[in-house]
Order: structure tokens, then sequence, then C-alpha cells
């Protein structure tokens, strides 16, 4: 199994081994820092390390961690050339699977400006990104990352995560791929399953976006285990689990 979106600076090792041993082989953890940074070398400390740091903690447990990189909306600041040589750096070296999560919040102009650039980073060096859309306001900021999307990046490239009951009829139209996150407070694995069971597997992937709110380290193997137990076809619970991440990300 493969959770496609967590944030491993924010978890315990103990939370690793639980993931290895339910039988997820790979993470993959996105940037995000829960507080405000104004400091672009802070921010800078922070993405590093969580590529050098983490995915060491996440190995010694048996867990293969693989990285996104980038400035998520939260973190927007307004020095950021240096976050991006990095990304440049970072992709040259096959150190990140994907720029993430990056996105939109609160619909700043310094958000909106920061996500246009970082997918033009994706397009220019042929990136795949992970989208971050918020828990208020989802499809007003939806619609606006939907519009923002191809005017940058051919969609093939992105994943829109965090897609809810609410939202998936508008973000179904587009050709990215969705993340349908299995977490307390923002969906449980029934409504995650009905989504499924509605519009196919193919487009889907499936992360608990663990982090420092309530967060379910199991919620990928709960909600593979409740499709295998509500009898679905073993290929669409194969491509759930882990081949449309593996295609996606090249992982």
């Amino acid at each position: 199994m493969i959770d496609t979106h967590m944030h491993a600076d924010s978890r315990s090792s103990e939370d690793f081994e639980k993931m290895y041993l339910a039988g997820i082989d790979t993470a993959i953890t996105c940037s995000y820092y829960p507080y405000k940074i104004d400091n672009e070398t802070i921010l800078l400390n922070h993405l590093n390390r969580i590529l050098e740091y983490d995915t060491k903690r996440a190995r010694e447990y048996g867990l293969d961690l693989k990285v996104a990189l980038g400035i998520h909306p939260t973190n927007s600041i307004e020095n950021p050339e240096i976050i991006f040589e990095n990304l440049y750096k970072w992709i040259e070296g096959k150190q990140i699977v994907a720029i993430g999560e990056i996105g939109l919040e609160d619909l700043t102009e310094l958000e909106i400006s920061i996500f246009k650039r970082q997918l033009d980073i994706a397009d220019e060096t042929n990136s795949k990104v992970i989208i971050h859309t918020p828990r208020k306001n989802k499809k007003e900021v939806l619609n606006e990352i939907i519009e923002i999307i191809p005017q940058h990046l051919d969609e093939k490239q992105a994943v829109i995560d965090h897609i809810n009951p609410n939202v998936v009829d508008e973000a179904i139209k587009t050709d990215c791929m969705l993340g349908l996150t299995v977490q307390p407070q923002k969906m449980e694995k029934e409504e995650a399953i009905a989504i499924l069971d509605e519009y196919g597997f193919d487009r889907f992937l499936l992360n608990s976006d663990i982090s420092n709110k309530p967060s379910d380290p199991l919620s990928v193997p709960k909600t593979i285990r409740q499709l295998e137990r509500l009898k679905f076809k073993k290929e669409d619970i194969e491509k759930i689990s882990h081949k449309n991440a593996q295609n996606f990300f090249e992982i």
C-alpha cells in the first residue's frame, strides 16, 4: 500500500512502524509548517529537515518515505526565491517525487503568485504537483485552482488533494488526479468508498494526511480492508491501494 500524502515531520517514529506493520510500504510526505514562517532561511531549513532527517527516521522502521517539497499556501513568504532555486536542485537530483504540497488557502495575492510560480517550475521541469485544497471555503478555492492550473501546467501532471463529496463533481471534470483524504474531521472511509463506487477507481489516490491535527496513521489500510470486505474487484482495489500512485508519481 501507498499513503500518498502525509506530514512525517509532525509524527512519531511509532506511527511509521504502525503504518509499515499494517501494510504500507511507501508513503509520500509533503511540506507544511503549522506555524507562521516569515524567514525564507527558516523555511528552507524545515524543508531540508523533511528531506534528510524524516526519511531516515521512517527508513529505520521499514517505511520507504518519498518526498514532495514546495511552499504550502499557509507558509507563503515575501522572498521565496531561495526555495524556488532549491526546487530546481531537488528536482534535478531526483530527490523529490513532486512539488507539494502547494495550492491556495485564503486566496491572497501572495498565495496566488507563489502557486502560479511553482506550477511554472513544474511545467518547466516536467514535474508532478500535489495541490492542497482547504477545509474552509473549499468549493470557492477549488474553482480558483481549477481555473489557474491549465494556464500554467498540463492538468495530467497535477493531483488535487483533499477532495470530498461536496466538491468531487467539480474536480472530476478536470484531467487531474484526485486525492481522497481519510482523516478525522475531513472525510470518513465510508464517504471515500462512496466516491469510488460512483466515479470509479482510475482517477483517485488515497491518503491519510496525518499531521499535527487529529489524524489516523492507519486510515489507508482501514479503507483498503473495508473495500475488500465489501467485495470490490481486486483490480480496482489494487489501483487505489498502490498502482495509481506508482504510475502517477513514477515510483
